[in-house]
């Protein structure tokens, strides 16, 4: 049997569903294909259609599941330039600045993180004029960033992401 996940809270005090071996496959195999049908699901980890159906929709219930989406290849949509930023903000600005985030055109993600930065950003853009205005004009300009390093990528490889040994 593989060894259980830590438990993770998402929010303050709401403790992490529990998963159970089969819940653990199901998920496994919807991050491989989310387009996966029911029924191929249910053969692949050996159980009922209606089970399978049960326990995805508790999952989601659960916010375990939060979504079902599609995974975007970033240069056959045109993204072809991306990079990491870190971010450094005032005291209390993290409200302000992450809502700013969100509405900011090529900003992918980012994350309030701890240590010599406060923000972690990831931003894909068309080209480097596009990312330069991003960086330059969009996030520089945000009430209460102080500082900000760029990072540009030049390959990236995808890791196994948030599976178990099933």
């Amino acid at each position: 049997m593989s060894p259980q996940p830590p438990s993770v809270s998402s929010a303050p005090g709401r403790s992490a569903a529990p998963l159970d071996d089969i819940d653990r496959q199901i998920l496994a195999e919807l991050l491989r294909d989310g387009r996966m049908s029911i029924r191929a699901l249910a053969e692949q980890v050996h159980i009922s259609r209606a089970n399978a159906y049960t326990r995805i929709g508790r999952m989601v219930d659960d916010g375990v599941i939060s979504g079902f989406t599609a995974r975007l290849n970033p240069q056959r949509a045109g993204l072809s330039t991306s990079a990491y930023m870190t971010v450094t903000i005032e005291q209390n600005a993290w409200r302000h600045v992450s809502k700013a985030l969100r509405e900011i055109p090529y900003v992918e993600n980012f994350a309030l993180v701890g240590g010599d930065f406060d923000v972690l950003v990831m931003v894909r853009a068309p080209d480097n004029t596009a990312l330069r205005h991003v960086v330059l004009e969009r996030i520089q300009e945000v009430p209460g960033v102080r500082s900000t390093r760029t990072w540009l990528v030049f390959e990236e490889s995808q890791g196994r992401g948030a599976v178990w040994d099933a």
